[in-house]
């Protein structure tokens, strides 16, 4: 095989302006850079270089300063970012390295810009036998992607239907050196073992067994793209503008049906996507409890709860019942938790009466005990009973800025004045630019 004829076919077919190599040190993207070179001094494009430093091996700063090497003497621009890995979050290390790595490469990766990965044949092998020991759908199956959406631009595998051999003899036609992990053959990673225990095993029984690995992968996206499309518009009519799915629209479906618009629907919210298990779970332990309820289950790095005949994926998040914090008139309070920012300010077009005693003023989120009169109101009740009233989720009743006097209510940010603060002399201000994951949508400024 011509090597750069194949790998510059598969980029002028995605027709790149700018490239971003993803450049571990490894023989892969070791090849991909001389490659890449070639490619740049062909077409004249701009290209780059990207260097993730994960800290897992003593090794690490040496390979560094390898890749910073080999991109100065091929005049392509390097970077290096550094990242830290939370080994006690109970994820795999691979995983977290990986999860770690497409982060920082999201970084660099605009509108223009086209992401190029070293997998090869080899690796969507093992991709796929791994899939196919999680019992994994068409989805999983699918494998890894030849191009796909990244970030603002795509990302591009262009030696994916080259062997890891074809790759290596290359390298050491052209004298390439490259760095070696030495975590690659360590056998208690599923991967090392498939790739040294038993791809071997299967390509040497089946020479073409690898091709045949990528067809199957292509089917299962094909399928799987095929089902997207035609339960895009079912799925759509059962979304509502909160991002939240009907419970009684699934009702009407068929088993398979349910479980795969359940998905489609985390998919749409970028979500990763639960098993069969838990999809089941989303169902039967969640949309099916009893009515007065209030079902939730934990899936990692989100919950799925339940509202008004409605599912909802709302991102896991901190307990700020026990916080409490003194508020000064004009001075925005900084709330707990990425919540924002709260401003009392002094406004004679606002809604409120500036209290007896604006030092008593303070700032809460527990509404346990405490009860209000909303203006045009009649009678006071409890704040539970009118988050109910309000239609508040159940999830965000602790999550909404109260403001007291002692310990009367004067507002609820975003919701309502209290009938005895009703006046046109402050107004309450929730600046929300820095929530990120408050339910699963960013949300805006408001005021109460």
């Amino acid at each position: 095989m011509d090597l750069y004829r194949h790998f510059s076919h598969q980029l002028q077919a995605h027709d790149p302006k700018d490239l971003v190599l993803a450049l571990s040190g490894g023989v892969d993207s070791r090849v991909l850079l001389h490659l890449l070179a070639q490619y740049r001094d062909q077409y004249a494009v701009n290209v780059r270089a990207v260097h993730v430093h994960h800290g897992l091996s003593h090794n690490a700063d040496h390979w560094v300063e390898q890749c910073r090497t080999w991109c100065h003497q091929n005049h392509i621009l390097f970077d290096v970012e550094y990242v830290t890995l939370d080994r006690n979050s109970g994820e795999s290390l691979e995983k977290l390295a990986r999860d770690a790595r497409y982060r920082v490469l999201a970084q660099y990766v605009n509108q223009q810009d086209t992401l190029l990965l070293g997998h090869h044949a080899d690796d969507q092998l093992e991709t796929f036998l791994l899939a196919l020991k999680r019992g994994s759908g068409p989805k999983g199956l699918s494998a890894m992607a030849a191009c796909a959406s990244f970030s603002q631009g795509q990302l591009l595998r262009p030696l994916l239907a080259v062997t890891r051999q074809q790759i290596e003899q290359f390298a050491q036609c052209h004298q390439l050196s490259s760095v070696n992990d030495e975590s690659n053959a360590d056998l208690r990673y599923d991967r090392n073992f498939l790739r040294h225990q038993v791809a071997p095993i299967l390509t040497q029984r089946w020479p073409s067994f690898r091709q045949a690995v990528q067809r199957s992968a292509e089917l299962c996206a094909e399928q799987e793209t095929l089902i997207e499309e035609l339960l895009a518009e079912k799925l759509a009519n059962m979304i509502n503008s909160d991002g939240a799915l009907s419970i009684q629209g699934l009702k009407e479906c068929s088993d398979a049906m349910r479980r795969q618009l359940i998905r489609a629907w985390l998919a749409k919210q970028q979500r990763v996507l639960p098993s069969r298990q838990h999809t089941e779970m989303i169902w039967n332990q969640v949309a099916l409890a009893e009515a007065g309820a209030n079902p939730i289950l934990h899936l990692k790095a989100y919950d799925i709860r339940r509202f008004n005949d409605l599912l909802f994926c709302v991102t896991s998040v901190a307990d700020i019942s026990e916080w409490r914090q003194k508020i000064r008139l004009d001075t925005p309070l900084v709330l707990p938790d990425q919540l924002g920012k709260l401003t009392l300010s002094l406004d004679r077009q606002g809604n409120i009466r500036l209290p007896e005693e604006p030092e008593a003023l303070q700032v809460i989120f527990d509404p346990t005990g405490l009860s209000a009169c909303p203006v045009g109101r009649a009678g006071s009740r409890k704040l539970k009973k009118l988050f109910q009233e309000y239609a508040i989720p159940s999830w965000q009743r602790r999550r909404m800025p109260i403001l007291l006097e002692h310990d009367r209510v004067i507002a609820i940010a975003d919701l309502f004045v209290d009938r005895d603060f009703s006046g046109q002399e402050c107004r309450l201000l929730w600046d929300k630019s820095s929530i990120t994951a408050l339910d699963g949508n960013e949300r805006k400024q408001g005021n109460a």
